[in-house]
This record gives C-alpha cells, structure tokens and sequence, in this order.
C-alpha cells in the first residue's frame, strides 16, 4: 500500500492523527528526525489511541536515510507551491507522500529532488497558508486509496 512520510513533524497530535489514519487506510508512516516532540508524548498517545499496535511505522535518522529507504519508489511532494493538483495523478499502490513540517513545509532543499510534477497541492482559497498536516495527510492518501478502489493490500 501506500507511505506516507512526515518529514521533521512538530506537532504530537497531527502525527498521532497520522497513526491512526495509517493504520485505517492500511497505509505504512514514516517519521523523519529530528522530531519536534518525544515519541512518548502523551498527547501523540491521545491523538493515535490504541491504534498504535496496528499501525506500521518506521523512523529515519534523517532525510538521506528515507529517501535511501525509497530509492526504486515513486515519490510525491505534498507542497503549497507544486504545480499539479494532488487528484491529477494516477497513484499506484506503492507511491510515497512527502509532508513537511508544520510551520514551514517541505524545504526548499528537499523540493528540489522532485520533479515538478511529482510536486502536488491541495487547492485552498487565494491567501491562506496551509492545511492542517493531518488533514492533507487524510485527503492525498484517501484519493490515491479511491483510485486504486480502495484495495486492501
């Protein structure tokens, strides 16, 4: 199924939202240090509940090591500055998603590495910021799910 990678997250219940929908989507997360939070913060436990036994989630030391993990992958930046919509691609089942940090994004540096139409956003009304982490997490992975018919791998 799908990866989705939380690229140096900050905020303990986004990526205990992550947790859970990883689990419920059949979906594997990837974590990128440094984190922003310990990994037993009791607000990730709150945000991911008991589905934390059911998730499948690995951490990286740094953003070297993931994409090392990913090399013979295709991979998705999520981005406020891609040029494509994230529902004009054909998502495989193997596909990666690449979700920055929460105050600033991915980094510039780590964009650079995709292609620009391996760059996808999430249309929003001219002059906001950003999505919540976990909400974008919810509607590219939902919409890769929805193409592949919601298969359970």
């Amino acid at each position: 199924m799908f990866d989705i990678v939380l690229y140096e997250p900050e905020i303990p219940p986004n990526t205990g939202n992550a947790v859970r929908l990883a689990a419920n989507a059949g979906a594997r997360l990837h974590l990128v240090r440094p984190l922003g939070f310990a990994l037993r913060d009791k607000q990730l436990a709150r945000a991911g509940l008991d589905y934390t036994d059911f998730a499948d989630v690995t951490l990286h030391s740094d953003w070297n090591a993931c994409r090392g993990h990913f090399v013979a992958r295709r991979m998705f930046a999520v981005t406020t500055r891609g040029s494509v919509s994230y529902e004009t691609p054909t998502y495989r089942r193997e596909d990666v998603f690449v979700f920055g940090p929460e105050t600033r994004g991915v980094p510039q540096s780590v964009l650079d590495e995709f292609e620009p139409g391996h760059r996808i956003r999430i249309p929003m009304r001219p002059g906001n910021r950003s999505l919540n982490l976990s909400n974008a997490v919810a509607i590219v992975v939902y919409e890769a799910w929805r193409q592949n018919g919601f298969a359970i791998a």
